[in-house]
């Protein structure tokens, strides 16, 4: 099977999923990783000029069981290459690493979305994934339903919930979007956004504690851009968001170091 990533990226893991296949999942697998630019057809991607790397070499693989493989491959990859020896059924493939954006496509585009998965931010910490992950708050889009966000425990204590990102790099943030969608009886009531620049900076808020509406997407627009590495959200005290979105673009020495890290992977 040949499989396009969601996002070109450097993979640090891959499980093939045989759930329920107890007779009939194959003997073996074997998984490929190629680089290549733009939208290749199936027929440009098996090209005898395509280079394909192995990531997991021909493996024993156990039936009605998730087979996790460790990837060790230092570079940037678009699509893969599935193969089951010699036959047989697999449920799942999943693919974990980091997102690695084309900076000349960011630069492009001038303002964008500085947390988005897609293009490169993560989520670093949470103080409570029980009923959803973090994750799921700069995944593309708006969310399509309730769980499709973030909603957390209720709290018992003083406390507030909170999450915090890494951002594809350092930027300059201009605006902000927090959005509350499907969350009616749920949502925080109120919510402020920090930055910091740099794993020792300090974090700075740039949008103070701010009501929440349910069911809302609550935009921002800030008096001067901030600049950082790292955003956290807070809400108070608990209840949940479905996106949050920081729209800017990076900084000049940001800028620099996503090229140089995107040259560095064979991007």
């Amino acid at each position: 099977a040949l499989i396009r990533l969601g996002a070109p990226g450097v993979i640090r893991g891959i499980v093939v999923d045989t759930a329920h296949f107890r007779g009939n999942y194959p003997q073996a697998v074997s998984v490929e990783g190629a680089s290549v630019a733009g939208s290749p057809s199936p027929e440009e991607l098996l090209a005898d000029d395509v280079k394909w790397t192995t990531l997991v070499p021909r493996t024993p693989v156990g039936g009605h069981a998730a087979n996790g493989f460790a990837v060790s491959a230092e570079q940037r990859f678009t699509h893969l290459r599935l193969k089951q020896h010699p036959d047989g059924s697999i449920a799942r493939l999943r693919v974990y690493g980091e997102v690695v954006p084309d900076p000349a496509w960011l630069t492009a585009l001038g303002t964008f979305d500085v947390v988005a998965l897609e293009n490169g931010g993560q989520v670093e910490d949470a103080s409570n994934l029980f009923y959803s992950p973090a994750t799921n708050t700069i995944q593309p889009g708006r969310s399509r339903k309730m769980d499709d966000g973030w909603e957390t425990r209720r709290r018992r204590d003083r406390g507030n919930d909170w999450i915090q990102y890494r951002l594809v790099d350092r930027s300059q943030i201009r605006a902000i979007e927090i959005d509350t969608a499907y969350l009616k009886g749920n949502s925080a009531g109120w919510a402020s956004v920090s930055v910091k620049d740099g794993e020792d900076g300090e974090w700075r808020e740039v949008l103070p504690r701010t009501r929440m509406q349910p069911d809302t997407n609550h935009r921002f627009v800030l008096p001067e851009a901030a600049v950082g590495t790292h955003a956290r959200v807070d809400i108070f005290p608990d209840g949940g968001i479905s996106r949050l979105r920081l729209f800017g673009s990076l900084t000049e020495d940001g800028a620099a170091h996503l090229a140089a890290r995107h040259q560095e992977l064979g991007g």
